[in-house]
């Protein structure tokens, strides 16, 4: 086979979003590229395959999952990576798929190391891969330890951003030590929230309302409240000069329902991430902007909330809520009971799978999808491929 005959083609990887962003990935691609070019090939634009951001630890990335399908069907006759760890973190990993390229008959090429056939070259992959994986082990040790380490001490770094109410201010900025600041107008807006649910016992959703008709921005700058967002600031003891660390730990990777809206059909990472119990958070101190008997009032009445709210359920009345998505915003469907008052003899209850994106109120007023809802017991219309919705599973 001449050169003109041979299909070139290059992956490239990188684990970190902070990786995307700084263009790591391009250092990969020059090099891969300058490579290909000495070895006389060419390399088209639809041979290049690059997962940024993408866990080596996982099999699951979309360049790689197009790159094999690609070589399984005589795609690629010679594929170019800058090292065995950018293919994958695992030695076992690793070996599965030069032994898969093989079997499609595909040559790998690596940059840093020729592949060879002697068993010397086998114990020398063999060492890079579980170099790469020791590696890894070793620097999320490094980081696990270094953070907590961190946080005991007191520093703000550790923490992944600053709630709403405060504004983080780096080392360079802060003189050498790295420290939250109050945002006045957002601290007042704090306070409010806290006195509405504490004191005049009113509704997350009520207190949403308010928000919105005063025209408060969120810290993203939406000028939509939503009920999560409320409730995650009034369960936050950084408000009382206490930020948690640690309030999350990693474990194996769950399987989902349905994709994430707006994100990859692949997850990123192989991991997860579970609660910890309230005892084990560490406690970072900041500037505190309400009293701790608020705080506790607060507290009191979101149990009390919830406690009242289970008091009419029986369980889950609705077989595809949360597992159908909508084609046109790509938004899940929830069950809902609808009275018709308007029957001349008794009034009937209807059951309805409604799209989220209809709900107008959850989106300033502005309902982002037109899709109709569909009575639950004609829920065989989601299969039927008519525009309503697509079930994912």
């Amino acid at each position: 086979m001449t050169t003109n005959q041979i299909q070139a083609a290059i992956y490239a990887r990188v684990s970190t979003e902070q990786q995307t962003e700084t263009q790591t990935v391009a250092s990969q691609l020059a090099a891969l590229r300058l490579r290909v070019a000495a070895d006389g090939l060419k390399l088209c634009s639809e041979l290049t395959f690059i997962d940024a951001g993408y866990s080596g630890a996982t099999l699951v990335r979309p360049a790689l999952e197009r790159l094999r399908d690609l070589a399984f069907a005589n795609g690629v006759d010679r594929l170019y990576v800058h090292s065995p760890d950018r293919l994958a973190r695992k030695y076992a990993y690793q070996v599965l798929l030069i032994d898969e390229m093989y079997r499609c008959g595909v040559e790998v090429i690596f940059l840093n190391r020729e592949l060879g056939q002697s068993p010397e070259d086998d114990l020398l992959l063999q060492v890079q891969g579980m170099v790469a994986e020791y590696e890894r082990a070793k620097i999320m040790e490094r980081s696990r330890r270094g953070k907590r380490h961190a946080a005991k001490s007191g520093s703000v770094n550790v923490l992944s951003c600053a709630p709403y109410g405060y504004q983080y201010v780096s080392k360079a900025d802060g003189g050498g030590q790295a420290h939250f600041e109050l945002v006045l107008e957002q601290a007042q807006v704090v306070r409010q929230i806290f006195d509405w649910v504490g004191r005049e016992r009113v509704t997350i959703g009520e207190v949403c309302r308010r928000l919105n008709a005063d025209g408060h921005l969120t810290q993203t700058g939406k000028a939509v409240w939503d009920r999560s967002t409320v409730w995650g600031m009034l369960k936050n003891p950084a408000y009382i000069g206490f930020a948690a660390f640690g309030k999350t730990q990693v474990c194996s990777r769950r399987q989902r329902l349905r994709p994430i809206r707006g994100a990859s059909p692949q997850p990123r990472r192989d991991y997860s991430s579970n609660s910890v119990d309230v005892s084990e958070w560490i406690s970072v101190p900041v500037p505190k902007i309400v009293d701790e008997n608020l705080f506790a009032a607060v507290q009191e009445q979101l149990q009390e909330n919830q406690r009242r709210s289970r008091i009419g359920q029986r369980g889950a009345r609705y077989l595809l809520q949360g597992l159908v998505t909508c084609k046109l915003c790509g938004y899940t469907y929830y069950g809902k009971a609808i009275s018709n008052k308007s029957a001349k003899s008794k009034p009937k209850d209807y059951a309805y799978y409604r799209c989220i994106g209809t709900d107008a109120y959850r989106f300033g007023g502005n309902r982002v999808c037109s899709n109709t809802q569909v009575r639950t017991d004609r829920r065989a219309i989601f299969f039927g491929g008519d525009g309503i919705g697509n079930a994912v599973r």
